[in-house]
């Protein structure tokens, strides 16, 4: 996710690794965070949205002011929360996602509460189950883009897999992110990773640098600059027409467009996506346990789960939640993405982003 509010500036999540500066939001009540406190504060990333009406409701509803803790890109905050665990900002952390939840939960960061609600959580996103450390709260498809204008000028079919990328005819086309400061740039080299398999990966990103893939350090660079496709690109003059961004970029492009077209502007290659699931957990060591605990179940509350897709372009995992018509009109669902267990990116991933890095950096 982006460090811009994932309005339509996007989904899901992150630019650099680098300590950001603390930003907040909300409740700017600094009364006591005792376990008798009123106040309850929620760390995120720069990507967390809502709608002030549903926040309000649950803080009447609750007794509970939330205050909310910017603290960057999502990589960015992980780290931070792991390096200051025994003496936390807040009381909850949402924005940990499946391949970084490895580290979080081997760094002792959460503590266990089954949420109210969790029972109603679909199946394919539970983990944890033993110690319900963390709740599963959003999913979204990290996947390329495509500039339809781009292809369709040239009568030049978009490409729809990861094989496809490295065919001549896409030669210098894509920019993706770097998948050692971006969470994106590290979901698409995950992606690889499961369909190429241990022994196929690194093969297939020999080929992608030789076509020609263009590296950037996060996804607002890559999207709002260099892809032609995007608004943003567009005025930067951007000249890469595939793009790693998301599956709900395409219905972002429409509802925040003025005037709306009639269709999005851009596809998504279903064939090279890779599925990102985001988490919430109460903080070990939170001071105000009680509330955390009151949050961590708002945030997997109907009204919230309803609330979130278009203020932060991913898909609800509770049951029965709303997804939005733009999202099914513009930008329906991956219906069969890669995925890895988390266990698997936990043993690889460190080992993987060094080889990635020495094999198309370097």
């Amino acid at each position: 996710m982006s460090t811009t509010t994932r309005k339509f500036t996007a989904v899901v999540t992150v630019t650099g690794l680098g300590l950001a500066a603390l930003t907040a939001c909300g409740s700017s009540d600094s009364g006591d965070e005792g376990s008798g406190s009123k106040t309850v504060t929620l760390v995120s990333h720069d990507s967390f949205a809502y709608t002030k009406a549903v926040l309000k409701a649950f803080e009447k509803e609750s007794g509970y002011k939330v205050r909310v803790l910017k603290d960057g890109d999502a990589g960015t905050a992980v780290n931070k929360a792991i390096l200051t665990k025994d003496n936390p900002q807040g009381d909850v952390f949402f924005g940990v996602d499946n391949t970084l939840l490895s580290r979080a939960l081997d760094n002792g960061l959460f503590q266990s509460y089954e949420a109210k609600g969790s029972g109603l959580i679909l199946p394919q996103y539970r983990v944890d189950q033993a110690k319900h450390r963390v709740t599963p709260i959003d999913s979204g498809d990290i996947c390329v883009n495509y500039d339809k204008a781009y292809f369709s000028k040239r009568k030049l079919a978009p490409p729809t897999s990861f094989d496809d990328l490295i065919k001549p005819a896409y030669k210098n086309l894509l920019v993706t992110e770097n998948a050692s400061t971006s969470s994106p740039g590290l979901g698409f080299l995950l992606g690889t990773a499961a369909k190429y398999g241990d022994d196929g990966w690194q093969d297939y990103w020999k080929k992608l640098k030789a076509n020609g893939v263009k590296v950037v350090d996060g996804w607002e660079q890559a999207y709002n600059v260099e892809f032609s496709g995007s608004a943003g690109g567009k005025k930067a003059k951007g000249d890469r027409p595939l793009v790693v961004s998301y599956a709900s970029s395409p219905p972002a492009e429409v509802i925040y467009a003025d005037p709306k077209p009639k269709t999005a502007p851009t596809g998504v290659a279903d064939g090279t996506c890779f599925r990102q699931v985001e988490y919430a957990g109460l903080l070990s060591n939170a001071k105000n346990t009680k509330g955390g605990k009151a949050l961590v179940d708002f945030l997997i509350s109907k009204q919230f789960q309803d609330d979130m897709p278009l203020n932060m372009f991913v898909y609800p995992v509770r049951e029965a939640a709303q997804v939005p018509p733009e999202f099914t009109k513009f930008g329906p669902a991956v219906e069969d993405p890669e995925t890895l267990d988390p266990a698997k990116i936990a043993d690889n991933r460190d080992e993987w982003v060094k080889s990635w890095t020495s094999l198309v950096l370097k």
